[in-house]
């Protein structure tokens, strides 16, 4: 599997900012990507009901 380039992660990023994350949930998620700790690790977020 290849790397991720600097533009597919950028993608990501601004996905997830569309998305409604807030950076520190941004900046755990790449880092629980990257590292595999579990205290990076995302939490279950409550989905709204529709």
């Amino acid at each position: 599997m290849d790397n991720m380039n600097m533009q597919e992660a950028s993608r990501v990023i601004l996905g997830l900012r569309a998305a409604g994350w807030n950076e520190k949930d941004i900046n755990d998620f790449i880092l629980y990507i990257e590292t595999g700790e579990e205290k990076y690790k995302p939490a279950q977020k409550n989905k709204p009901t529709e």
